[in-house]
C-alpha cells in the first residue's frame, strides 16, 4: 500500500427542469436538463494500493464489485492512464439509492475527483469530463466544478450557471425506488417516436428561483405519476397549492423548494401541512453554493 488516500463529500443533484428527446444512434436518448447540486452527499474515500482492489458500502455488500459506479470508475481511470495498480474504496451512502439524486454517479465523480487530485500526472479537465461521460449522464456534471449547470446530448455539453442563492430544499423519498433504465422504456412507450420540439430551455429561465419554479418540467413525470400514488400525491399537493414541488431525475425522489411559489398568491391563503404518504421519508438539506473540494488524508 503506497498511503495515498484522499476523501470527498459526493454531492448529490436536482434537476430543475429535464426534458427528454429522441434516441441517438448510440442507443441512448438525448437530454437537457438544468443540473445544481445539494449540501447532501455521499462520504467517498479512495486508498491506493499495491494491486488490490476492493470496494466496500453497506448498501451494496450483496452486489459484484463491477456492479458500483464508483468501483467501475476507478477502473476506467486506471485503463485510461496507467495508474493506480490497486484502489480501496469505502462508501458511506447518505444519498437513497434509486432516487434521481445521482447517488451512484456522485460516488463515481467522486472517485475520478480523487484519483486526479492523487496523481502525479492528472489528466486534463476535459479529459476528465470526457470519462464521466462514459460512465453516465449525470457523472460529467458531477465530476466538474460546477454548482449549476445547463446540460445537453448525454449530459456531456454543459454550460455553466450563475448558482442561484441557496435555500432550505425538503427530500421525500417514497419506499421505493425507480429504476432509471425503466423509466426510459415507459417513455418511449407511452410516446411512441419522440416528435416534438428540441431543446428550448434558456439561461434566462433559471436567472431566479421564481423564474426558475415557473420554468420548471420533468418529463418522466408524465409516466411514473399514474404508477406510483405517492409520487402523484406530493407533486399534486404543490400544484394545488403553488409550491415548488418537482421529481428529480427519473425519480423517486420529489423535491420542494422551500419558499418558492410557482404562481401568484392570494394575501390570505393558507397552506396546510400535508400528511406524507405511507412509507414516505423526508430529509432536510440545502442548495449548495460551492462544489466540496478533494480532502488529502496522508
Amino acid at each position: 500500500m503506497s498511503g495515498h488516500a484522499a476523501r470527498i463529500l459526493a454531492q448529490a443533484k436536482i434537476n430543475l427542469a429535464l426534458r427528454v428527446f429522441g434516441l441517438r444512434p448510440d442507443g441512448y436518448h438525448s437530454i437537457e436538463t438544468v443540473f445544481l447540486r445539494l449540501e447532501l452527499g455521499d462520504d467517498v474515500e479512495v486508498r491506493i494500493t499495491r494491486g488490490e482492489k476492493s470496494v466496500r458500502c453497506f448498501e451494496m455488500r450483496d452486489k459484484r464489485p463491477e456492479e458500483n459506479l464508483a468501483y467501475r470508475a476507478a477502473e476506467l481511470y486506471a485503463k485510461e492512464t496507467g495508474w493506480p495498480k490497486g484502489f480501496e474504496i469505502e462508501i458511506v451512502k447518505n444519498i437513497p439509492l434509486g432516487g434521481g439524486l445521482g447517488g451512484g454517479s456522485a460516488d463515481a465523480a467522486g472517485v475520478l475527483r480523487i484519483l486526479n487530485t492523487l496523481s502525479t500526472t492528472p489528466v486534463p479537465y476535459e479529459k476528465l469530463l470526457d470519462m464521466a461521460a462514459v460512465l453516465g449522464s449525470d457523472v460529467p456534471f458531477l465530476a466538474g466544478d460546477q454548482v449549476m449547470a445547463m446540460s445537453w446530448g448525454r449530459g456531456e455539453r454543459m454550460l455553466p450557471l450563475k448558482p442561484l442563492p441557496p435555500r432550505e430544499v425538503e427530500l421525500f423519498f417514497p419506499p421505493f425506488g425507480v429504476n432509471t433504465g425503466e423509466a426510459y422504456a415507459l417513455l418511449d412507450a407511452d410516446r411512441g417516436a419522440y416528435s416534438g420540439p428540441g431543446p428550448e430551455l434558456t439561461t434566462e429561465m433559471f436567472r431566479d428561483w421564481e423564474s426558475a419554479a415557473r420554468s420548471s418540467v420533468n418529463d418522466f413525470e408524465a409516466v411514473i405519476r399514474p404508477r406510483h400514488p405517492q409520487i402523484d400525491a406530493l407533486l399534486g399537493h404543490g400544484e394545488k397549492y403553488g409550491q415548488f414541488y418537482r421529481m428529480s431525475g427519473s425519480g423517486s425522489t420529489v423535491f420542494k423548494v422551500a419558499g418558492v411559489s410557482t404562481r401568484s398568491m392570494l394575501a390570505d391563503e393558507e397552506i396546510p401541512q400535508h400528511a406524507l404518504p405511507e412509507g414516505t421519508e423526508r430529509i432536510f438539506t440545502r442548495t449548495a453554493w460551492s462544489v466540496v473540494p478533494v480532502e488529502l488524508l496522508d
